[in-house]
């Protein structure tokens, strides 16, 4: 498969919209307490600054796995690339299990919960767009004079 990086990049606005506006549902309890004992959190009540925050977070790994998909080759940079799905993976669980077992999170709301889900979803989705699809190889002949 042929790499598209403005379809990938429009994957990623799209998923951080989606995360930003659902982070920002946060139940009335998760807002108070945002607001009095959590100030460091407060981007998490409006929509577009957590939009903007997931979108930066989502493109600081991708340019990261960039230079790790380049600086490596064959069967080590699929290796590294599923490596790093599966830390997203496990990243994903401890969340899940944190929201479900910490009293202060569990008040946040699903809606919250779903849009911090939606983060690890897009960290998933870059892993896996540079493990499976073919780097642009560039190729020049012997012939040719590059000036």
């Amino acid at each position: 498969m042929k790499r598209n990086y403005l379809l990938l990049f429009f994957i990623l606005v799209c998923l951080s919209l989606l995360s930003g506006n659902l982070t920002a549902g946060v139940s009335l309890v998760g807002k108070i307490g945002i607001s009095f004992f959590y100030k460091q959190f407060s981007f998490f009540q409006s929509w577009w600054q957590s939009s903007l925050v997931c979108l930066a977070l989502m493109l600081i790994v991708g340019t990261i796995l960039y230079f790790i998909d380049r600086a490596l080759k064959g069967r080590q940079r699929k290796v590294v690339l599923i490596a790093c799905f599966l830390v997203f993976l496990v990243g994903l669980y401890f969340t899940f299990r944190d929201f479900r077992t910490d009293l202060a999170h569990r008040w946040l709301g699903e809606r919250f919960h779903v849009g911090v889900y939606l983060y690890w979803i897009g960290f998933g989705i870059i892993s896996l767009f540079f493990a499976l699809t073919e780097k642009k190889e560039i190729a020049v002949s012997d012939t040719e004079t590059i000036l």
